[in-house]
């Protein structure tokens, strides 16, 4: 595989983007070798799902696309960051019993510390903000196929 791989899209912040978004990012990565049907690509598509999701309910309107970047170093480092130009960084919110949301960034934490990863948020040039994610990058060994001989 090459030494760097880079994929990017940018979606209009509107609720459908989100399934978008993931079909993208588990679209790619099956390009890349990981087969959309392992524990790995479903951790990446619930954090991409939580990504999105943010992008979109938590900007108000002040950001009319996201963008979702892809990167793969090295087949090591896997990166997915997700871009949107409103300038308020997340808040961890105090999580009441009955409230419907505000712990999306808790489970993008905990779902990536699980897989030896980490979490960054940084601020854009342009005043807005991009919040990622760098997992270690391994590739399931495909199942070897073997025919089985039964004796009579």
């Amino acid at each position: 595989m090459a030494d760097h791989l880079e994929a990017s899209v940018t979606l209009p912040s509107d609720p459908a983007s989100v399934s978008a978004a993931r079909a993208y990012v588990v679209g790619t990565l099956a390009e890349w070798g990981l087969p959309a049907d392992t524990g790995v690509s479903d951790t990446v598509r619930l954090i991409i799902s939580e990504l999105a999701t943010n992008a979109v309910q938590h900007t108000f309107g002040q950001s009319p696309t996201f963008t979702v970047d892809v990167e793969l170093d090295r087949d090591e480092h896997l990166r997915i960051g997700v871009t949107d130009s409103h300038p308020r960084f997340p808040r961890r919110l105090p999580a009441a019993v009955q409230q419907d949301n505000g712990r999306g960034l808790v489970i993008i934490r905990w779902l990536t510390a699980e897989c030896g990863g980490r979490l960054r948020i940084r601020p854009t040039r342009e005043g807005g903000k991009t919040i990622s994610i760098e997992l270690p990058w391994a590739v399931p060994a495909q199942p070897l196929t073997t025919a089985v001989q039964q004796e009579p």
